[in-house]
C-alpha cells in the first residue's frame, strides 16, 4: 500500500537518498498539500467571512468546509466544536488561560504528567503563578507510560483540571484514557488531551476519549505550519471568555462596550490562518486516501523492526517499552553524545532528532540530559531502517 508513497513527497525527488526519521518533530509535505497552498495564494486568495464578492465567498466556503472535515476526522459532534488557532501550543494556552481565569482559586490543583511536552507544562506554570493553583505531576511507569493508578490516586477535591498527552514524543507510549476519563467525569473535572503526536498515526474519537478539549497541530499531520486545532465541548463555549480581542469575534461593538460572538467565533480573533487551514484540509484529504489503522500498523511494524535491530547492538539504551505505543524510538549509545550521533548520521543523509525534545522533566526522571530519537512517518520503509542501523554501527566503530 505504501510502496511508492515517497513519490508523493517532492523532497525525495530532489534528494532521493534522504532518510527522514524526524516526523515526530514535523512531517514532510506531500505534493498535493503544497499545490493546494500555492494555488490558494496564486488564484483564490482574499480575506474571508466578510467579503460579498465571489473570491471571498468562495474561499470562505472552502475554509469552513475544512472545519467540517476536521470534525469528521476526529468524530466531533459537529463543525461548531472546532476552533482554529495558530498552533497546538496556542490552543493549549487558550484553554489554560480562559479556564484558569474563571475556575481556579488559590490552593486548587491541575494534574499533568512527567511525559508532557513543554507546551503542556509551561502554560500551566505561568497560570499557576498568576492564579495561585498548584501543578501536580502523575508519575510514569518503568515502561515509559503514564502511571494511571498514581494519577487517579492524586485526584482529590482540589483537582480542577487534568491535562495529558495522547502519545509521548519521547517514549511513544499511548495513554489509555478509559479509566482517567471515567474518574474525571465522575468528579466533574475537565480533561484536555494533547494529540499532536497521535493525530497523524491512528484514528481518534473525541467522544470515546471522554475529553473536554483536544488539540493538535497542522504541521505534524503532513500539513502546513502556522495552524492548530482546538476541539471544545459545547458547554465550554459559553462558560469561557474570549482569549483575544479584535475583529471577527464580536457581535456588536459600542464605544464603551463589546458584545461577543457565540461559539467558535468567540475564540477566533482577527484574520485567521486562511491558507494554512486550506492546506490542512488538503493534508486530511491526503491521509483519508488510507486507513489510519493501516498507517498505524505499518509504522509500528517499522518501529518493531528497528527496535529489534537496534536492541541487538551492544551498549545501547532504548527508552519506552510500553505495549501500547507509536512509532517513536528514543535511544542513547554509551559514551557517545546524541549530538555526535546526529552529526555523523547527517553526513550520511539521515535526519534524526536529538536533545531533550521539549521534555526536560521527563529527561530528569530518566536521569539523562538528552536522547537521539527516530520517528517514523508514512513515507518510511525497511530500507530506511536498514540504512540507519548500518550508520549506527559505523558511528559506534568510529568512536571506539
Amino acid at each position: 500500500m505504501f510502496k511508492d508513497i515517497k513519490n508523493s513527497f517532492p523532497v525525495y525527488t530532489k534528494n532521493p537518498k534522504l532518510v527522514f526519521l524526524d516526523t515526530a518533530a514535523s512531517a514532510l509535505k506531500p505534493e498535493s498539500v503544497i499545490k493546494t497552498i500555492n494555488d490558494c495564494y496564486a488564484y483564490e486568495y482574499s480575506n474571508i467571512h466578510r467579503g460579498l464578492y465571489s473570491l471571498s465567498a468562495n474561499l470562505t466556503k472552502k475554509y469552513e468546509e475544512v472545519r467540517l472535515k476536521i470534525s469528521k476526522f476526529i468524530s466531533a459532534e459537529s463543525a461548531e466544536n472546532v476552533v482554529f488557532t495558530k498552533s497546538a501550543t496556542e490552543a493549549i494556552n487558550l484553554v489554560v488561560e480562559t479556564y484558569s481565569e474563571k475556575f481556579f482559586s488559590t490552593g486548587d490543583e491541575v494534574i499533568i504528567s512527567y511525559l508532557e511536552h513543554h507546551s503542556n507544562i509551561v502554560p500551566w506554570h505561568m497560570a499557576s503563578k498568576k492564579y495561585g493553583f498548584k501543578v501536580i505531576a502523575a508519575e510514569i511507569t518503568e515502561e515509559g507510560s503514564i502511571d494511571v493508578k498514581d494519577l487517579i490516586e492524586k485526584i482529590n477535591n482540589k483537582t480542577k483540571f487534568i491535562s495529558l498527552t495522547h502519545m509521548s514524543n519521547v517514549t511513544g507510549s499511548i495513554t489509555n484514557f478509559e479509566k482517567i476519563s471515567d474518574v474525571a467525569k465522575n468528579n466533574n473535572i475537565p480533561l484536555l488531551i494533547d494529540g499532536c503526536q497521535h493525530i497523524a498515526h491512528a484514528p481518534i474519537n473525541v467522544d470515546n476519549l471522554g475529553c473536554d478539549f483536544y488539540v493538535f497541530s497542522g504541521h505534524k499531520i503532513y500539513g502546513p505550519s502556522g495552524v492548530g486545532v482546538l476541539y471544545m465541548k459545547d458547554k465550554w463555549f459559553d462558560k469561557l471568555d474570549p482569549y483575544q480581542g479584535g475583529g471577527s469575534m464580536i457581535e456588536k461593538v459600542e464605544i464603551d462596550q463589546t458584545t461577543f460572538a457565540k461559539g467558535f467565533q468567540k475564540f477566533e480573533a482577527g484574520t485567521p490562518p486562511i491558507v494554512q487551514v486550506i492546506g490542512l484540509g488538503a493534508s486530511l484529504d491526503f491521509l483519508n486516501q488510507y486507513k489510519l489503522k493501516e498507517i498505524f500498523n505499518y509504522e509500528k511494524e517499522l518501529y518493531d523492526y528497528a527496535y529489534e535491530k537496534l536492541d541487538s547492538l551492544n551498549n545501547i539504551t532504548i527508552y519506552g517499552q510500553s505495549n501500547q505505543k507509536g512509532a517513536i524510538l528514543a535511544f542513547n549509545i554509551k559514551d557517545i553524545h546524541p549530538n555526535d550521533v546526529a552529526v555523523i548520521l547527517d553526513q550520511k543523509n539521515i535526519a534524526i532528532r536529538t536533545g531533550h525534545h521539549c521534555a526536560q522533566p521527563l529527561m530528569k526522571r530518566l536521569n539523562i540530559n538528552s536522547t537521539a530519537r527516530v520517528s517514523f512517518g508514512i513515507y518510511n520503509n525497511e530500507d530506511d531502517v536498514d540504512y540507519f542501523i548500518e550508520a549506527i554501527k559505523e558511528t559506534k566503530n568510529f568512536f571506539k
